[in-house]
C-alpha cells in the first residue's frame, strides 16, 4: 500500500504518478501486479469533485498500461488530496527478489536518474520551466515494469525501489539486510541536470534533509564530494527507479537488457565486504 499528496499541479498526472509509485514495490520484488484498490482522501468542501475524477482517471490509465485490474477502493474526507493504491501481485517463491540477497562484488545498477524530490519542490516554488516540469512528470509516471522484466531475464541477487529514503537510504537498507558494505561513485550516478542548481540554492524538501541526518555515520563521504551532492544522493524520490545488485557479468547483461526495452540504466558502484550497511561515497 502506498499513497502520496500532490507533487504536480495536473490532477491526471498526479494520479498516474501515484499509481506508478504504488506498483514499484511489487516490480522491485520481481512480482507481476494483478489487482489494485484505490485509496483516496479528498477535501470535498474546498475542491470540485471533477478534480478527484481526473486523479482517478490518471490512476486508472496507469493501471491499464500495467495490465492491472482495478477492484474498487475507499475514500474519506480529508483536509488535502491524497491518492494511492493497495496492490496485490504474484511471484513464484523461487523467483522472489528481496533487498537481502546482495553479495560482495555485486555491481549496483540504477534505472532512473535522481532529483525528483528536489525538482518537485522547485515545481511547488514555481522555479522550473514548463519543459522541465513535463520531463520530471513523465519520469515519475514511468512504470518500473520493463526494468523488472529485464532483471528477471538476467537473474540478479537483490533489488529495491528508490523512493522516500533516497538512494543512500535504500542502499543502506539493502547493504544492512545483506550484511555487506557499499561503494558509490558520484560521477556515475545519473541526476536530472536542473537538480544541481536547486540543491545549491537550498531548494530541498524536508524529507531529503531528514534522510541525510538520519544516516549519520553510516555514510563516509570523500572530501571532494560537495554538500549539494550529499543532498542529491539523499533526495527523497517519488516513483524512483530500481536499484539492482548483480555480479559483474550479469550487471553488464542487465544494462543491455534494459537498453533493449528502452530503459536507462547506469552502473553506479559496487557492494564490498565490510560492516553491514556502511556506504563509502567517492567523487
Amino acid at each position: 500500500m502506498d499513497y502520496i499528496t500532490p507533487i504536480v499541479d495536473d490532477p491526471f498526472a498526479f494520479g498516474a504518478i501515484a499509481a506508478a509509485n504504488a506498483l514499484s514495490d511489487l516490480y522491485a520484488m520481481g512480482a507481476r501486479p494483478v489487482l489494485a484498490l484505490n485509496l483516496v482522501g479528498y477535501p470535498v468542501k474546498t475542491l470540485p469533485l471533477g478534480v478527484m475524477a481526473e486523479i482517478l482517471r490518471g490512476g486508472q490509465a496507469k493501471l491499464a498500461e500495467a495490465g492491472v485490474a482495478l477492484g474498487g477502493g475507499h475514500s474519506i474526507e480529508d483536509l488535502e488530496p491524497k491518492y494511492g493504491l493497495a496492490v496485490t501481485g504474484l511471484v513464484h517463491p523461487d523467483r522472489l527478489i528481496t533487498n537481502a540477497g546482495a553479495l560482495p562484488g555485486d555491481q549496483l545498477v540504477l534505472t532512473k536518474p535522481l532529483g525528483t524530490g528536489i525538482l518537485t519542490t522547485g515545481i511547488d516554488r514555481q522555479l522550473l520551466a514548463p519543459a522541465t516540469v513535463e520531463r520530471v512528470t513523465q519520469l515519475m509516471a514511468q512504470l518500473n515494469q520493463a526494468a523488472s522484466e529485464a532483471m528477471l531475464e538476467v537473474g540478479v541477487h537483490a533489488c529495491t525501489d528508490v523512493s522516500g529514503f533516497g538512494l543512500i537510504g535504500h542502499l543502506h537498507q539493502m547493504a544492512l539486510a545483506s550484511g555487506v558494505a557499499a561503494r558509490l561513485s558520484l560521477a556515475a550516478v545519473p541526476v536530472l541536470p536542473e537538480t544541481w542548481d536547486l540543491a545549491r540554492q537550498d531548494c530541498v524538501p524536508d524529507g531529503t534533509r531528514n534522510n541525510l541526518n538520519d544516516l549519520g555515520d553510516q555514510v563516509e563521504w570523500a572530501r571532494a564530494v560537495s554538500a549539494a551532492a550529499h543532498l542529491v544522493l539523499a533526495d527523497a524520490q517519488t516513483s524512483g527507479g530500481l536499484l539492482i545488485a548483480a555480479p559483474r557479468p550479469r550487471a553488464r547483461r542487465l544494462l543491455k537488457a534494459l537498453a533493449k526495452r528502452g530503459v536507462t540504466g547506469a552502473e553506479i558502484g559496487e557492494l564490498t565486504a565490510g560492516p553491514g550497511g556502511l556506504i563509502r561515497v567517492e567523487k
